[in-house]
This record gives C-alpha cells, sequence and structure tokens, in this order.
C-alpha cells in the first residue's frame, strides 16, 4: 500500500431533529393539553486511534464523513432518536489541525484515544416545553441546531522507540531487515527508501521495541533538499537516533564531515531533534579487517571529540548485532515514563477501577432522606519554620490571650449576677408566701363576759 502521510477532509455531524407540535386526543378529554415531543441530538464525529493503520491513504478516496442526525419528535411526548456517533479510525502520531482556522485540534498517542472533531446538532424543542399558565395551548416548537461542519489537514508522523538516520546508502534499509519482519526496498543506488519504513524489533522474550527506517539525509535537507524535509518530521517522535555510517563509503567521502553534515541538518530542522540521545553506529565493518576497521573508527571519534555511545556492525554478517539491539531496549527500557505514550502495536491496557464501598445509608419507603452531619474539619496548627516566624506566632498568641482575659472576665461577671439575681428571687418569692400565711390565718374572737 502507498504510503500517505498528508490528508484534506471533511467532516459533517449530524443536525438535531425537530420538535412536534402536538395535542392529547382521548374520548372524554376535551382539553388534553400540548404533548408534542423534542428531536434528537445529531451524531457526533469522533477520531479514534488505531494500531492497525500506519498510513492515511484510505483517505484518498474516502474524503467526507456525515454522521446521522437525529430524529423529529412525535405525539404522546415521544422524543426523536438520537443519531448514531460516527468514528473515524487513523494511525496512532496523526495531527488534526482546522483547514480555516490552521488550530491543532488534537494529536492521537493513545491506542483507543478518542477526539471529538465535530460536534452533533442539539435537538429541537416540542410544543409541551412551551406550555405556561396563561398559555395552555402552544403552537410553537423549534428546529434542531445543525451539527459542526468544517474541513481538516490530517499530518501524520509516526511514532518509533529507534530511528535510523544517515547518508543515502548507510545501509539502514538492510539493518532494519535484518533484525526485524519489515521487508523495506534494499538497492545499490541512492534514495531507495522513499518513505519511513517501521519493523518491530524482538530481543527476548517479551522484549521488543519499535525500530523506524527513515529515507536517507543529504546536505540541505532542512531547506528542502532531498527526501528530507518531508519525512523529518518523523524522527520527531523518536526518542533515541542511531545513526549509521557507512566506515568506506564508495565515494570515497570523509565519514566526519559526513556525521557533521547530518547533524547540521537536524539542529537547523528543530534544535531539541539536533540535542536528542543520539548513539554512533558504524556499518560494513565486514569489508575491511578488524584492525583497520578499529583504527579507523578511533581515528574518527578523535576527530569528532565524540564522548558519546558507539557501535561497529555488519547487517550481512550481524556481528556486532546482538550488542546493539540489547543496548537499545535497556535504554528504551530505562527511560520509559511513568505513563509511556503507547506505540505502534501496543495494545491499550486497560485498568478497572476498584469497587466503592458500599453506603451505610439504607432507604427506607416512605421516609425522609436526611443528609449525614459534616464532620468537623480541625485545621493543623501551622509550624513556624523560622525565628521570625516563632516570634510572630509568639506575638500573635500573646495578643489572643490578652483578648480573651477580659472576655473570660466578664463572663465570670455575669455568672455571678445571674447567681445573685436567683437568690434575690427566692428570697421575695418566700417573703410573698409568709406574707400569703399570715393572711390565710383568723383572728381570735374576743369572749363574752
Amino acid at each position: 500500500m502507498k504510503f500517505v502521510d498528508e490528508a484534506t477532509i471533511r467532516v459533517e455531524a449530524g443536525a438535531g431533529g425537530k420538535g412536534c407540535i402536538g395535542f392529547r386526543r382521548e374520548k372524554y378529554i376535551p382539553f388534553g393539553g400540548p404533548d408534542g415531543g423534542d428531536g434528537g441530538d445529531g451524531g457526533t464525529i469522533w477520531a479514534v486511534a488505531d494500531y492497525n493503520l500506519n498510513t492515511l491513504a484510505d483517505f484518498r478516496f474516502n474524503r467526507t464523513f456525515r454522521a446521522e442526525r437525529g430524529g423529529d419528535g412525535e405525539g404522546s411526548n415521544c422524543r426523536g432518536a438520537y443519531g448514531n456517533d460516527m468514528e473515524v479510525g487513523m494511525p496512532l502520531g496523526t495531527l488534526i489541525y482546522d483547514e480555516g482556522t490552521g488550530e491543532l485540534i488534537g494529536e492521537l498517542t493513545r491506542t483507543n484515544q478518542r477526539i471529538k472533531i465535530a460536534q452533533g446538532g442539539f435537538h429541537g424543542l416540542g410544543n409541551v416545553r412551551f406550555k405556561s399558565s396563561t398559555n395552555r395551548a402552544p403552537y410553537q416548537a423549534t428546529k434542531g441546531s445543525p451539527g459542526e461542519a468544517r474541513d481538516l489537514r490530517l499530518e501524520l508522523s509516526l511514532m518509533a522507540d529507534v530511528g535510523l538516520l544517515g547518508l543515502p546508502n548507510a545501509g539502514k534499509s538492510t539493518l532494519l531487515a535484518a533484525v526485524s519482519a519489515a521487508r523495506p526496498k534494499i538497492a545499490d543506488y541512492p534514495f531507495t527508501t522513499l518513505y519511513p519504513q517501521p519493523g518491530v524489533v524482538a530481543v527476548g522474550e517479551l522484549r521488543s521495541f519499535v525500530m523506524m527506517d527513515i529515507p536517507g539525509l543529504i546536505e540541505g535537507a532542512a531547506s528542502g533538499a532531498g527526501l528530507g524535509i518531508r519525512f523529518l518530521k518523523h524522527i520527531q517522535r523518536t526518542r533515541l537516533l542511531l545513526h549509521l555510517v557507512d566506515i568506506q563509503p564508495p565515494s570515497g567521502a570523509d565519514i566526519v564531515e559526513s556525521i557533521k553534515t547530518i547533524n547540521a541538518e537536524l539542529k537547523e530542522f528543530n534544535e531539541e531533534l539536533g540535542a536528542r540521545d543520539q548513539w554512533l553506529v558504524f556499518n560494513k565493518i565486514d569489508q575491511m579487517t578488524e584492525e583497520e576497521s578499529q583504527a579507523l573508527i578511533q581515528k574518527a571519534l578523535k576527530r569528532l571529540k565524540w564522548k558519546g555511545r558507539w557501535f561497529a556492525i555488519s547487517s550481512v554478517s550481524r556481528a556486532g548485532l546482538k550488542e546493539l539491539l540489547h543496548a537499545a531496549m535497556d535504554w528504551v527500557q530505562e527511560h520509559n515514563s511513568t505513563e509511556p505514550e503507547q506505540m505502534l502495536g501496543a495494545p491499550e491496557v486497560v485498568v478497572e477501577p476498584k469497587a466503592k464501598p458500599k453506603s451505610k445509608l439504607k432507604a427506607h419507603p416512605g421516609s425522609v432522606w436526611k443528609a449525614p452531619k459534616a464532620e468537623k474539619i480541625i485545621q493543623p496548627k501551622p509550624v513556624a519554620k523560622t525565628a521570625k516566624a516563632k516570634k510572630k506566632a509568639v506575638k500573635a498568641v500573646k495578643k489572643v490571650k490578652a483578648v480573651a482575659k477580659p472576655a473570660a472576665k466578664s463572663k465570670k461577671v455575669v455568672k455571678a449576677t445571674a447567681k445573685k439575681v436567683v437568690k434575690a428571687k427566692k428570697v421575695i418569692k418566700a417573703k410573698k408566701v409568709v406574707q400569703a400565711k399570715k393572711a390565710v390565718k383568723p383572728k381570735k374572737s374576743k369572749s363574752k363576759r
């Protein structure tokens, strides 16, 4: 299949269904009132990451995507059916831009990730929504809003753990074919690789990483020379760069100058890309003796003042491949983040949420639910970290105590006066009781003599 990394499509979400104007018609019910239902919402269009895709070639034929519109409302308060959402599968690493505004809507970096690219229309309202105490028979309804429609520009930037870069005919495609099941085109002329070719490299049991072959770069690639300007963007998604160098180029060019040329193009295209981890891989060491190849490599490293890692390999005789692949695998595992982006062919890991504990509140029929009392929030006292903070804290405590002392005294005075008032009331009450008893006692009558 032809490799396509750019495409333009049009998406049209479904419109909302119309609201209904209807009235209840039943026997012996002369004034049934309005019963027109609402319409249904229109379908939304989603972009979904599919790890089984690695090109945008499918969008050469199907460029327009339309979601289903919502159903119209009906009588008897029947709501219209919702329009089905549409999912558009796209490969991992796809950047989605609005063609009109140039805005980046999002990028697909995880398997089964979903991005909304067109919102469905809102449903229309039936006449039952417009009834009121003054308008008991409304002849009014609304139409559904149209769905969102726009043109999108898709750009694919393949995602891989390790990227191969170098001059044309450096042996990148041969290396990829030797260590993976990929079968890129291999020939004895430059620019045989016309598009990025990914491959999965298996190092051991349950240990693998994705390696991607990038078309050969030449001087001026960052300015548009050769195929580099079109495919340099694919290197941005690789975390480790393997710079392949032909130890004995047919043209007799200086390998040190070739390495400097490629690195200069990377920095010109992207400063961050030029500072990314890069290993030198001297290829085709089977064309000379081991002593000659080691002497040539050491001389080149000395001229470059190279402090990074380097390897000497031969893709044909497979010399040094095991050490290179194990070192790359260890680097990939070491630099994996806590939540790594899922690469090509990696199934999504779904973590099931833990079951929530059952509530202790029990619902009883007919009972009124009462909200539980809110717990008191006790704030911890601030800890003074410095001497100045401690002094300020002490002063603040003293001020609080100084304000609290008169308040405490006033409380004591109030309590004492309250006790005195109670005692006085008791005394008055006792006197009244005594007076009442005296008034009730009969006077002694004088005896007649």
